[in-house]
């Protein structure tokens, strides 16, 4: 059996101003530099065979302060958050208001659907941990990127309840071409 760790990236800007990222970027504060740097300590007890990360800032950042150059890392495209078109960068109180709303709520605005972001991510992660040698595996992402992976594998209500701040990890075990949401590490001191 294979292991996935998909950990959200550390705490940024915009995560503290309360504005909409998605495709838009903004750096780690330094409480999301100490989030990764913990997670790094935390990933020091495991071995991974791989590493991979968004292609957004705040999660390449977060990637190498928790492999702290130990490791290359590879940086995709589909490991993206969702694209939310013309609100990114604007106020957390334009999103919806349910999960359900977010599925076509930014088309008519230049984004994506939530559905998309979980087909994307479900793509790219088994691409990942069908490859041989993967059999432990770092993935960098995204709050909503993470919260639309877990909604094509199981119903996402309870864990999203429970929140996904900055620096959670998910592990998911691989088996057989599926996965199965082993635990989610929300205090990983």
């Amino acid at each position: 059996m294979k292991t996935l760790y998909l950990v959200r990236h550390g705490e940024t800007l915009f995560n503290v101003e309360h504005k909409i990222q998605g495709w838009c970027d903004s750096p780690l504060t330094q409480n999301g530099i100490n989030q990764a740097t913990q997670l790094g300590e935390f990933f020091k007890k495991i071995h991974l065979d791989h590493a991979y990360s968004s292609t957004s800032e705040r999660c390449c950042d977060t990637t190498e302060l928790i492999l702290q150059n130990c490791m290359p890392y590879t940086r995709l495209k589909d490991l993206k958050e969702q694209n939310f078109g013309a609100f990114e960068g604007e106020s957390e109180d334009l999103n919806p208001q349910t999960p359900k709303d977010y599925e076509t709520f930014f088309l008519p605005y230049g984004g994506e659907s939530s559905n998309t972001v979980g087909k994307r991510m479900l793509t790219c992660l088994t691409s990942i941990m069908t490859k041989p040698d993967n059999g432990q595996v770092l993935a960098v992402s995204h709050s909503g990127a993470c919260f639309n992976f877990l909604r094509m594998l199981q119903d996402p209500t309870e864990e999203l309840q429970k929140g996904f701040s900055n620096g959670t990890i998910f592990v998911y075990h691989f088996d057989q071409n599926q996965f199965q949401l082993a635990k989610v590490i929300r205090n990983f001191k």
